[in-house]
């Protein structure tokens, strides 16, 4: 089996969660600032757990490549990636501080403790059907909005969002991340037990990104706005 088996085989959780109204107002430029400012606020602390994560691939994993990939998973994310989110919401006022201060949403918990738990329980490859929906998604939604005539490209307060995830460098790491899913599932029967064992990892996982969008929206109407 391969990625495409798993996202064929949730298409409508899958849709549900690339098109979800928050990326649609992120395009249109629509977006009230207080869901935007929720948003990287959880997506600071996800991005934490998310290095954790990747720790533990690091232990999951059975071959010394496998552990080279998930260090420099870990390394990309603590040095690189969540640096650039700090330095990127300073432009909307807010300091590394005050996101280590904030407390995890609902949304945040269940989404980051079931990909966590996923990888204790289970293998690397488990943990991995956990994790991919995140970044394969991300790399998906970037290149649709970037190809959308319908994307607000002039005016729009987060344009720098949708240049990121469509950018090369983000498609290129995404590219890699979904080749190494796709040899840790060269083996695997898609209709055997294990099969749809993932592709259930795969599509809770899913409806987490979902539930994560939604979280916030939910921040404007928490808000009143």
């Amino acid at each position: 089996m391969k990625h495409q088996d798993l996202i064929n085989a949730c298409q409508q959780d899958w849709d549900a969660y690339i098109q979800h109204s928050f990326v649609q107002q992120l395009a249109k430029g629509t977006l009230a600032h207080t869901c935007y400012l929720h948003y990287l606020k959880q997506d600071f602390l996800f991005l934490k757990q998310y290095a954790r994560a990747y720790a533990l691939a690091i232990y999951k994993a059975n071959t010394l490549a496998d552990m080279r990939g998930a260090l420099l998973s870990v390394n990309t994310l603590l040095n690189s990636e969540i640096s650039h989110h700090v330095s990127y919401c300073a432009n909307w006022g807010l300091t590394e501080s005050d996101m280590e201060a904030e407390d995890e949403d609902a949304g945040t918990v269940a989404y980051t403790r079931y990909v966590l738990d996923t990888g204790i329980k289970g293998d690397i490859v488990d943990l991995y059907a956990a994790l991919a929906p995140c970044s394969m998604g991300y790399a998906e939604i970037g290149r649709n909005l970037s190809a959308d005539e319908n994307t607000k490209l002039q005016g729009n307060p987060f344009i720098d969002w949708i240049t990121l995830y469509a950018g090369e460098k983000f498609q290129q790491s995404a590219a890699q991340g979904t080749a190494h899913i796709d040899t840790l599932l060269a083996e695997i029967d898609l209709e055997s037990q294990r099969g749809q064992n993932l592709i259930k990892i795969f599509r809770t996982a899913t409806r987490m990104e979902t539930a994560f969008w939604q979280q916030g929206l939910n921040a404007a109407l928490e808000n009143n706005v």
